[in-house]
């Protein structure tokens, strides 16, 4: 895969983005930029703005206000020239069911007009990435979920693109396939490519991204590496605690020995600078069980957007 020169354009720079349906901020004067060679996950409940977000950039849709660059083109003037030097990996498979592996690659390479002999010519080395150099002459139906996903990433590379874009490309994976790519996104972000990500699994943002940013309400409420992300804005420790009466111990003891707690169904959650009071008085609550570890990405997710289901 093609190295980028010193000079190239930011992959994407964003800057006072917004865009309202019937009254309402879909997103509401976001900035942020992507550097070359990095990982940038985009996070957020359901409703956040990030499905917008993404249409906005790729010029699928116009915004109300704001200034996009995507690799070099302003958006959505040039979002034509500027889709050419972009790979994307939607949510939904749209693989086409009555190709194989081969033509399926084929077909996507023409219709971003390389030439056929270009592409014939890429897909020995895609369909090793993805693990797929055995199943090359198989239709879709025949592939698994995982291979699907790998098989829609090695497309989204056909034209060795500056930026790749995918939207929660690891969802209803088994945790095998999930690791696999995993592995072939690191790869990728090793040679210099620059992804941008969006999850709802935190622990696969906390794996894979330089940086991260947490939307809610159309607005970006947090953004920067996610290890400073979770020093800047929850405490370190965290205890888990699960079993009947819950409640009551953790208006005694939590109240008095964490920074603070919550309540979600059965269980417990108490943020602490130092967990040793808590996991003392625990050692005296046999009914309770109870989890201590450090504090992560979830954990700022859910304080920053709330626990409260969004549909």
């Amino acid at each position: 895969m093609a190295a980028l020169s010193e000079d190239a354009p930011a992959p994407l720079e964003i800057r006072g983005l917004r865009k309202s349906f019937n009254g309402v901020d879909a997103v509401a004067g976001i900035d942020f930029a992507l550097a070359r060679g990095e990982c940038f996950a985009l996070l957020g409940p359901n409703g956040a703005g990030k499905t917008t977000t993404l249409k906005l950039l790729l010029g699928l849709s116009v915004p109300d206000a704001g200034d996009i660059r995507l690799c070099g083109r302003a958006i959505p003037v040039e979002a034509r020239q500027a889709r050419r030097h972009v790979g994307v990996v939607p949510q939904n498979d749209n693989l086409d069911p009555d190709f194989t592996v081969t033509e399926n690659l084929l077909v996507f390479g023409r219709y971003f007009g390389m030439s056929a002999a270009a592409v014939r010519s890429r897909i020995p080395e895609l369909l090793e990435f993805a693990g797929l150099a055995g199943r090359a002459s198989e239709k879709i139906s025949a592939l698994s979920g995982g291979m699907k996903r790998r098989l829609a990433l090695a497309r989204a590379l056909v034209g060795d693109p500056e930026l790749l874009v995918l939207d929660e490309p690891t969802t209803g994976l088994d945790p095998q396939a999930r690791h696999l790519i995993w592995e072939r996104l690191k790869q990728l972000v090793a040679l210099g490519k620059t992804v941008l990500l969006t999850t709802h699994f935190m622990d696969e943002a906390e794996r894979l991204a330089n940086r991260i940013a947490i939307m809610d309400g159309g607005r970006i409420v947090v953004q920067g590496p996610p290890r400073e992300v979770i020093a800047r804005n929850i405490e370190p420790q965290v205890v888990e605690v699960y079993g009947d009466n819950v409640v009551g111990w953790a208006q005694r003891e939590a109240a008095r020995h964490a920074s603070r707690f919550e309540i979600s169904g059965e269980t417990a959650f108490c943020y602490a600078d130092d967990p040793r009071a808590l996991l003392e008085s625990l050692q005296h609550q046999p009914a309770l069980r109870y989890l201590h570890r450090p504090a992560n990405l979830e954990d700022v997710f859910l304080k920053l957007t709330g626990r409260e289901l969004r549909d």
